[in-house]
C-alpha cells in the first residue's frame, strides 16, 4: 500500500519505503521483479519533492530537509511559514544546529519560531512557547495560550488547562471552575497512546472530585459531551517525519 501511494506521487509514502530497512522481501530475498530499492525510493522522493520545493511549498521543502539532512530546507521551510517546520527549527537550534554569531541571537531566533509557530496553530510549539512566557512571568499570555493548544485537542494542553481551572494546582491565575476543568481532565479517559495518561487521569480526577458536589460533577459530564461534539479530537500530536 505504501508502494501503492508513493507511484501516485505522495512523498510521505515514499519518505516511508525510503527509510524502511527491514522490508520483509528483502530480508528473505524475495521481491517481486522490478520493485525499488530503499536507495530508489529516496532518490524519488528527492526528484518529486524537488521542484515543488522550488516553486515555493513549504511542506515538500520539509520533506526535503527529512530525506537529505539539509539544514537549508528545514530554514526555507519555517521561512515560509509551514509551522511544523517553524517548530523543528527552533528545536535545531536549541540544539547547537545553524550559525549565530551572538548567543542572544539564537535564543531570539528560537523563540521568534515558536511564537510564529504558535499562530500557526502547531500545539507542540504551543508548549515550549508557553515555557518561555512563564520563565518571563507573563501569566496573561500563558492563560491565553494553554486556552488555545487545549482547544485544538493536543492531550497535553487539554489535561494541563484541566488542572489549572480546577486549581489542582493553581499555577498560572485562571479563576477556578471546577465543572470545565473536572470535564476536561475527563476526556482523557478515552486515550490509551502512552505517557502514562491513564495513571495521570487516575490521580487527577479524584483530587478535582472531592472539591464538587454531585450536582457539579453532572454538570461537567455534560459540558464533557458538548466540548468533544464541538472540538478537534484529542490526540498526542506525533510527528509524521523524523529521523
Amino acid at each position: 500500500w505504501y508502494e501503492a501511494s508513493a507511484s501516485q506521487g505522495d512523498y510521505y509514502a515514499m519518505f516511508k519505503l525510503a527509510t524502511t530497512s527491514e522490508d520483509p522481501c528483502s530480508v528473505i530475498n524475495q521481491c517481486p521483479p522490478g520493485s525499488k530499492k530503499s536507495s530508489d525510493w529516496l532518490d524519488l522522493l528527492i526528484k518529486t519533492a524537488t521542484p515543488r520545493a522550488v516553486s515555493g511549498d513549504a511542506e515538500a521543502m520539509a520533506i526535503l530537509y527529512n530525506a537529505t539532512a539539509e539544514l537549508k530546507w528545514l530554514e526555507k521551510s519555517a521561512a515560509a511559514g509551514y509551522a511544523p517546520s517553524q517548530w523543528l527549527l527552533a528545536n535545531r537550534y536549541a540544539e547547537g544546529e545553524g550559525t549565530f554569531l551572538l548567543p542572544w541571537k539564537r535564543k531570539n531566533a528560537e523563540e521568534e519560531l515558536l511564537k510564529s509557530a504558535s499562530e500557526g496553530g502547531y500545539s507542540p510549539a504551543m508548549i515550549e512557547y508557553i515555557s518561555i512566557l512563564f520563565q518571563r512571568n507573563d501569566l496573561e499570555s500563558v492563560r491565553y495560550w494553554w486556552e488555545v493548544a487545549a482547544k485544538t485537542g493536543y492531550q497535553a494542553a487539554v489535561a494541563s488547562y484541566g488542572a489549572y481551572l480546577s486549581h489542582t494546582p493553581d499555577k498560572v491565575g485562571y479563576s477556578i471552575d471546577l465543572v470545565k476543568g473536572y470535564a476536561l481532565v475527563s476526556l482523557l479517559k478515552e486515550l490509551d497512546g502512552g505517557g502514562n495518561i491513564q495513571a495521570y487521569v487516575e490521580g487527577k480526577l479524584p483530587q478535582i472530585a472531592e472539591k464538587m458536589t454531585p450536582a457539579q460533577i453532572e454538570e461537567a459530564k455534560k459540558y464533557a459531551i458538548e466540548w468533544k461534539a464541538t472540538h478537534p479530537p484529542l490526540s498526542f500530536y506525533p510527528e509524521k517525519l523524523g529521523f
